[in-house]
């Protein structure tokens, strides 16, 4: 794996004597989905803001693809563009008179010629489900539609690798859970993404590695069951455990589960609880995977009254306009993959809808779930005319 983002003996104090970085050594993978996690003072929002250069340490380095952070204005320019930050406060981060604007500040900035900056804020806007937004105060806007025009206005400048501070902040769940999903497609993209949470419940499920913090230190850091596995120090450091976690662990002092490490979501608490019981698994439905940008609207139609679908779940921007557009009710508009495999397991037939890189990330999804569990279930990817008469 190459090493996106290294820090070494990394210190930092401010101008009252807080020091709120002490000789953190880390090193991030590339590709990676990365939460920081701890308690209000741990250290989480400083060690982000010198990620990108905009603190500098007192000492130490940070250093980007092997080569350590300079912070002449040039340098800073272009760490900046391929290290992005989004705030916790949106409006910290829009001030521009209308959307378009916004997220056009930082490709102008970086010398982009007028044509590339209008391709590129054209892009940002749609992929984050925002097109026809252009001309509007982004101070008119929601608080999710808020945060949406920040991830664009870093989006369109192109980044390895973007940074956001409590992503969910002051967003009700739906919200919350939208922005959370366009990361995950943003991963698959290929982008590094590192993220600052309270909420261990996100961090748990969606991290492929979780730091610990705690004044000014990382404590602990690992996978999302090894980090939060730990109770004791999950506790000393005033969080609280994930709810699956919770249950687990109750599972565990009643007898009725002895496995190893906890269940990273619902899913696998069910399979945990049903090899407990005993209950043999009846027929699993189908799960049909299409491609919203390859197949017509009329054909998605058809495999729902064809195939008599139970349930619809709509992955990312592009199935979720369709969905509108074609006025077709979605019953899952987050956790989509696993919610359908739990409704395959009861023997109903599911439909992803979803777009580029998602739509293999939902069929290797499934397919690691029935090697490991054992269970069976038939997929079907849709992309094509001809996958449709296969199917």
């Amino acid at each position: 794996m190459t090493k996106i983002i290294e820090t070494r003996d990394l210190s930092y104090s401010y101008g009252d004597g807080t020091q709120a970085i002490k000789g953190i050594n880390i090193s991030l993978d590339q590709g990676k989905k990365v939460a920081l996690v701890g308690p209000n003072g741990a250290g989480k929002s400083t060690l982000m803001l010198m990620m990108n250069g905009i603190l500098r340490p007192n000492s130490g380095e940070v250093l980007f693809l092997g080569k350590p952070l300079r912070y002449d204005a040039a340098s800073l320019r272009s760490i900046r563009r391929a290290v992005g930050m989004v705030f916790q406060n949106s409006d910290d981060q829009l001030f521009a008179p209308t959307v378009y604007q916004d997220v056009a500040f930082g490709p102008i900035n970086l010398g982009f010629p007028s044509e590339k900056v209008k391709r590129y804020v054209g892009f940002a806007l749609q992929y984050v489900g925002l097109c026809g937004y252009e001309r509007r105060p982004p101070h008119h806007l929601s608080g999710g539609e808020k945060k949406r025009v920040a991830i664009a206005g870093i989006l369109a400048m192109e980044p390895e690798v973007m940074i956001l501070d409590e992503p969910t902040s002051n967003l009700d769940p739906a919200s919350s859970e939208e922005i959370m999903e366009m990361l995950d497609e943003l991963n698959h993209g290929g982008k590094t993404l590192i993220i600052s949470t309270h909420d261990v419940e996100l961090a748990y499920r969606w991290a492929d590695e979780v730091i610990l913090m705690k004044d000014g230190e990382v404590v602990r850091r690992g996978t999302a069951q090894d980090v939060f596995g730990d109770v004791d120090l999950i506790r000393d450091a005033r969080l609280k455990l994930p709810l699956v976690v919770d249950i687990y662990h109750e599972l565990i002092g009643r007898g009725i589960a002895r496995v190893s490490k906890p269940p990273r979501n619902i899913l696998e608490l069910c399979d945990l609880l049903q090899h407990k019981s005993g209950d043999g698994a009846q027929a699993s439905g189908k799960i049909y995977i299409c491609d919203v940008d390859q197949v017509h609207e009329c054909e998605i139609r058809t495999l729902i009254d064809r195939d008599s679908v139970s349930f619809i779940g709509g992955m990312g921007t592009a199935a979720k306009a369709l969905s509108e557009r074609c006025n077709i009710s979605l019953d899952f508009t987050y956790g989509v993959i696993d919610k359908c495999i739990l409704k395959a397991l009861t023997g109903k037939s599911a439909l992803i809808m979803t777009s580029g890189g998602m739509v293999d990330h939902a069929l290797h999804r499934i397919q690691d779930y029935c090697r490991e569990s054992g269970a069976e279930i038939e997929t079907c990817s849709l992309s094509r005319e001809s996958d449709w008469r296969e199917c």
